[in-house]
């Protein structure tokens, strides 16, 4: 799940992609039909590098074409107006055009190149304000492009904000990539797969809710040990006369199922929640981790809830409080404020990179800064976890006041050495930081600041 800056706080978590490294639980694609799929769910080009992908807050999605040293100079921007691309951009009922706001990519049409599907929740369709819409942009030699751009076949309704939020996955473990949307209201919907350049797809089921409304969070990831990838909704919910934070399971399968509920936190929800799902403690399950930055005064908390071989099932919190942790948990800190998970060490065990934007350092209140906390077999721990901000040796900057570097992080093999890089940025507007990463972790020698936000799907 990508999320922008531009109408809630930053949302970075977990879409799914191609391929399994370091105990990260990923998505497969499938295997072959008429053509091979894409070897990335991120290579749009089908060069055989990544590509990178982020919105930049004025209704445009900007791609910035990978290469074999990591992000290269190609980039391209596309938005309403592009070429091919339906719909009208411009202001949207007091908000920035949303058009952006949430990607997930996959190689939809299995051709070998990845496609975008771009949702904008706030899209008003025929004459229904705000019903929202999903566009996927097809994937080709030369990249992404508006040529030919659908739209998903979904009834209009005003208010309903379809596109939410939205991920990829093989829902149902026939080897082909799905689609998830949820709406702003109570509803989940599955595309599955074939997906066709004439819009057709294949079945689409839908799935309420409930008591969780106004989703505010999609993850996918394989929790169970079967082929299908599995689903969170994350959203507000009510309990003992109280709004709270919520998270609600969805199995994946040839019939997919609704599964356990959970209370992230119980008094205070979190409308701008990130999420991704990674096997933290290396016994065949993903977990899902989840921020809670209301937790505490607001000094935030990332919330474990460990998979099993039906489901979720037991939970636990890491914080500034946990032990090994560098810094200790004050209020406003917004430990949890985005997440990205991968083995940084090369032990097997997935860690967590917690962004904690709000964060004060060297006395310069809201500099910011990144924890990464080690997987484990008892799971996510503080021991041995590392701390980068703009004070730490060999990163370019200095720590400044409203800073709030760490608004955003990715752990992800950018240079193609075959460790796990971090990448840091503060805002949509200036550079990222990247900290390469090494055979026992990420480091800060050899950082250099690049022109791509660490905000793009996983």
């Amino acid at each position: 799940m990508f999320t922008r800056t531009t109408l809630r706080p930053a949302l970075a978590s977990a879409t799914a992609v191609a391929l399994a490294a370091g105990g990260l639980l990923t998505l497969s694609v499938g295997t072959a039909t008429a053509a091979t799929p894409a070897k990335y769910a991120d290579d749009f080009n089908g060069d055989g590098y990544r590509d990178f992908v982020t919105g930049d807050l004025s209704g445009g999605v900007v791609v910035t074409y990978g290469t074999a040293t990591g992000p290269g100079t190609t980039t391209k921007t596309f938005t309403q107006a592009s070429a091919g691309i339906p719909g009208t951009p411009g202001d949207a009922g007091g908000y920035v055009d949303a058009f952006g706001d949430d990607m997930a990519a996959a190689d939809l049409n299995r051709d070998g190149y990845a496609d975008l599907a771009v949702a904008d929740f706030t899209e008003k369709v025929g004459t229904k304000t705000s019903a929202g819409a999903v566009t996927i942009l097809w994937g080709a030699k030369s990249g992404l492009s508006g040529t030919g751009a659908v739209r998903l076949k979904v009834t209009a309704h005003a208010g309903y904000g379809f596109g939410k939020q939205i991920e990829t996955g093989d829902f149902n473990g026939d080897g082909k990539a799905d689609l998830a949307v949820a709406n702003g209201i109570d509803t989940v919907y599955v595309y599955r797969g074939g997906f066709a350049k004439s819009g057709s797809t294949g079945s689409v089921t839908k799935h309420v809710a409930g008591d969780i409304l106004e989703p505010t969070g999609l993850v996918a990831g394989k929790v169970t040990k079967d082929k299908a990838t599995d689903l969170f909704l994350l959203g507000q919910g009510y309990h003992d006369d109280k709004m709270t934070q919520d998270a609600w399971f969805l199995r994946g399968g040839s019939t997919i199922k609704p599964g356990k509920r959970t209370i992230v936190n119980s008094s205070k929800p979190d409308y701008s929640p990130t999420g991704v799902v990674a096997d933290f403690d290396k016994d065949g399950y993903g977990d899902l981790a989840v921020s809670d930055t209301r937790y505490n005064n607001r000094a935030g908390s990332v919330v474990v809830w460990r998979g099993g071989s039906t489901g979720p099932a037991t939970k636990y919190r890491v914080s500034q409080s946990t032990s090994g942790v560098a810094t200790a948990a004050t209020k406003n800190d917004s430990f949890g404020e985005s997440l990205s998970a991968g083995d940084t060490n090369g032990d097997g065990y997935p860690d967590l990179a917690v962004g904690v934007p709000e964060e004060t350092v060297s006395s310069q209140d809201n500099a910011g800064g990144v924890h990464i906390l080690r997987g484990s077999r008892s799971g996510l721990t503080g021991t041995n976890s590392q701390w980068f901000t703009r004070a730490s040796a060999g990163v370019p900057g200095s720590p400044s006041e409203y800073g709030s570097f760490g608004q955003d992080v990715r752990l992800r093999d950018i240079d193609r050495d075959g460790d796990k890089d971090l990448l840091v940025s503060s805002n949509y507007y200036d550079p990222s930081v990247f900290l390469p990463g090494t055979g026992s972790g990420v480091t800060g020698t050899g950082s250099k600041e690049l022109p791509v936000v660490a905000a793009f799907p996983q």
